[in-house]
């Protein structure tokens, strides 16, 4: 009988007494002591998390959770290259036209015609290929369908804000332009990604890069890279330079924007990414470098638009298609894939009246085949509804297929004295003062010599007056009405020069325009802005200071759906007392200076005329209380289009902004306003604006102090053209009344235009009567021939120019006014 003791180390165990928690196992030993058998010591308890880590996922879910999304994207790349089969050519390869609209609904214009003429890859010149890979896929015959490094850097680069960026390869591009459409949706790029996949497996790289340069837009509605080589050098793309070939890869990335001939003011961007393409190309050593540094910009050929968009219509469709780009409403390759109703803001009925108001006042007094001068004549003009930003009517030239560059958006004319009124807007506005402390206001006085060195500036500036006449001291209002450079150059640096050029901004002057210079010479208009974008800053003064952008686009539509347009909400950009004084000013130009002939209109209004430098460019800038309107006649060569000088245009030594801009602003203005009832405008003026300026102490009275609000009145005011203002003339320009008979016969009435008396009888007495004084000149001017009336009405000369009257020998000859 064997032996049946437990064995050592084992404690008998009574079986009355139940066993203590821990215990298990024939060791009798709890699980803490059978764990820190081996060390010796009690394993530690694990602590529960607190805080904040009670949050964090541990490692094991994390993985997990990583395996779990591979395994689900890898099978919807799988699931995704199974399900989706590469369609048949979409309706993008067979563009469908877009539909113009005017206002009312009735049709504008229509176009989208194709254009296109594929050609196989081996008519296509070796380097034109490399041209176009060095412009947009520069690793495609190495690189996979698709690359998502690339796709990841251009949507971050997106999010980061640096502008739409694009990570598609050609082959994606391909897919894009052929396949689907150019909608920015989700469920496109995705789609797009899958094709391109399978077709990068299914097809060659030949056939992929034939089919992107046959499918591709170009520009000037050509799609496919013979069309463009026709459209842009009236020659086959088999006969393309390297050079040529560069500048239609450049097209690829903006085809409107960089057509140097339709936008002028794009082309250094256009030749900035010409030098890339090329730099590319060494880069890729597809070019030597003495190849690139003999190679020149290829200047491609004149545009040749279709017949349909003949006159105006061609014009107007291009400011809408310019105005959906650059408000990146749609791309160019969206539109141009056709189908959308675009309802515009042209109101036909004023359209006409513009074309009309042209023809009559300048185009039928035309004669190019008898004055060689009036083959250089353009006119531009667009007119904007100030209180809702539409632009209801634009003219762009005489004829869309004879003249294709609109002069209404164009961007290389000066705006001359056009500009002075937002340098006074910015005085107001900032509560400027002169140099020796006074406030600026329509009666403060400065200095209007001619060549008067401007004080103040770090650079040395004295301008030139027109005519070179000095008109030593004068009000700002008269300064105004004659248009006087030295009292507004050296107004732009009292008021200080960046603060000029950021008002003009905030009224609605792109802050990229050309030639838009901080200094004192801006004061000129040295500047290059359109006439549309002159048409949207007056706007904002007619609205009381009240930025409205403006708009060419009412609605568009495709296939029932409604593309959503740009925010326009008005903004209040400089109180409504600096641009109501500045009205104020522009409507004494019109009653009293330079642009008397608006007032044929019958209504109510304010403006500024301008001549630009060498008699390029001549403006009348003009606004009623409900519609602006700018008109400017340039003078351009025909042939060589180069910015020539209007002298001798129509017969005239000269041609400046009150004569016939002016008349055309006014017949156009009367006829659009045809139904409404003349409106008188609602301005509320900055203090002391509206006082008439006090009388000039005596000799041997001290002038005021710099502190004193009020400036001095003027010696003499230079008088109006005649001056026949009922009474005298008008309060706010300062005539006496005792020359309201006598200048009734002289030449005006009512404000009329002037008469040859009264013109003989000023001429002498503008020369003479600046630099020999008023009193003189007065004499003079009446006993040259401004009749009986004009001597009677001229006798209280000195009284009259104690009281700031006018003086007909210190009024500039006609051709001497802006």
């Amino acid at each position: 009988m064997s032996d049946q003791s437990p064995p050592p180390g084992w404690t008998p165990r009574d079986p009355d007494t139940p066993e203590e928690p821990g215990q298990n196992g024939p060791t009798g030993r709890s699980g803490q002591e059978g764990k820190a058998g081996k060390t010796g010591r009690p394993p530690k308890a694990r602590r529960p998390r607190t805080g904040w880590r009670r949050f964090v996922p541990g490692w094991r879910l994390v993985l997990g959770c990583l395996l779990l999304f591979a395994l689900l994207l890898g099978g919807a790349l799988v699931a995704g290259y199974l399900l989706v089969d590469i369609p048949p050519a979409n309706s993008a390869a067979i563009a469908q036209s877009n539909v113009y609209l005017y206002s009312d609904g009735s049709q504008l214009a229509r176009d989208g015609e194709v254009n296109r003429v594929n050609v196989p890859l081996s008519q296509i010149p070796r380097t034109v290929q490399e041209a176009v890979l060095a412009a947009e896929d520069r690793d495609f015959h190495s690189e996979r369908a698709v690359d998502p490094k690339a796709m990841l850097r251009a949507a971050w680069n997106t999010l980061m804000g640096k502008g739409k960026q694009s990570g598609s390869t050609i082959t994606q591009q391909y897919v894009k332009n052929y396949y689907l459409g150019q909608e920015q949706t989700v469920s496109r790029k995705v789609k797009e990604f899958f094709i391109a996949i399978k077709l990068g497996r299914e097809e060659s790289k030949n056939h992929i890069l034939e089919g992107y340069l046959n499918t591709s837009y170009f520009g000037r509605n050509a799609y496919g890279i013979q069309a463009a080589a026709q459209a842009y050098y009236g020659k086959d793309v088999g006969r393309l330079t390297t050079a040529e070939g560069a500048y239609l890869a450049t097209l690829l990335n903006s085809p409107s924007a960089f057509d140097v001939v339709a936008h002028p003011q794009s082309r250094a961007r256009a030749v900035a990414r010409w030098n890339y393409v090329l730099d590319g190309m060494v880069k890729k050593g597809w070019m030597s470098q003495a190849e690139r540094a003999a190679t020149r910009f290829p200047e491609p050929g004149k545009i040749r638009p279709a017949a349909g968009l003949s006159g105006q219509r061609g014009y107007l469709v291009e400011a809408v298609k310019d105005y959906i780009l650059d408000h990146k409403i749609l791309d160019d390759a969206t539109l141009a894939e056709g189908g959308y109703r675009i309802t515009t803001t042209i109101d036909k009925r004023r359209q006409n009246a513009f074309v009309d108001a042209v023809d009559e006042e300048m185009v039928s007094e035309l004669e190019p085949g008898t004055r060689k001068a009036d083959r250089l004549v353009r006119a531009g003009g667009a007119s904007i509804d100030p209180a809702t930003g539409k632009v209801v009517a634009m003219y762009g030239g005489i004829d869309y297929t004879k003249q294709y560059v609109n002069n209404a958006t164009r961007h290389d004319y000066q705006v001359a004295s056009t500009f002075k009124p937002f340098v006074f807007t910015s005085a107001v506005e900032n509560g400027s003062r002169t140099r020796d402390g006074r406030r600026i206001t329509p009666n403060t006085i400065y200095n209007g010599d001619n060549r008067r060195p401007v004080v103040g500036s770090s650079v040395p500036f004295a301008p030139e007056n027109e005519g070179r006449l000095s008109y030593g001291d004068i009000t700002v209002n008269t300064a105004t009405d004659l248009s006087v450079n030295a009292v507004y150059a050296q107004m732009a640096v009292d008021v200080g020069t960046d603060k000029v050029k950021k008002t003009a901004i905030s009224l609605g002057i792109p802050e990229n325009t050309p030639n838009f210079v901080s200094g004192p010479a801006m004061a000129l208009g040295t500047m290059q802005a359109s006439v549309l974008d002159m048409t949207q800053a007056y706007a904002t003064l007619a609205d009381h200071g009240r930025y409205t952008p403006y708009t060419l686009v009412e609605k568009i539509t495709k296939e029932g759906d409604t593309v959503k347009l740009p925010d326009r909400t008005p903004l209040q950009v400089v109180s409504r007392e600096a641009a109501d004084t500045t009205t104020s000013m522009l409507v004494s130009v019109v009653d009293n200076g330079t642009g008397t002939a608006a007032l044929a209109a019958g209504h109510p209004a304010a403006g500024k005329t301008g001549t630009a430098e060498q008699d390029r460019a001549a403006w009348f800038a003009g606004y009623t209380p409900d519609l602006v309107t700018v008109v400017s006649m340039m003078g351009q060569d025909p042939d060589t289009g180069t910015l020539q000088p209007l002298y001798g245009a129509l017969g005239e030594n000269r041609i400046g902004g009150g004569g016939y801009p002016a008349r055309i602003w006014a017949a156009y203005t009367k006829t659009a306003l045809e139904a409404s009832e003349p409106e008188d405008f609602d301005l509320e003026l900055e203090p002391g604006a509206a006082q008439s300026p006090p009388p000039l102490p005596p000799a041997d009275t001290p002038e005021q102090s710099p502190d004193d609000e009020q400036s001095p009145g003027p010696p003499a005011r230079p008088s109006r053209p005649t001056g026949g203002q009922n009474n005298g003339g008008q309060s706010q320009g300062g005539q006496n009344q005792g020359q309201s008979q006598g200048q009734n016969q002289g030449g005006q009435n009512n404000g009329g235009a002037t008469t040859q008396g009264t013109d003989a009888g000023t001429s002498r007495g503008t020369d003479q009567g600046s630099t020999q004084g008023a009193d003189q000149g007065t004499a003079q001017g009446s006993a040259q021939g401004a009749n009986a009336g004009a001597d009677a009405g001229t006798t209280a000369g000195p009284q009259g120019l104690t009281q700031g009257g006018t003086t007909a020998g210190r009024r500039p000859l006609p051709e001497f006014v802006e």
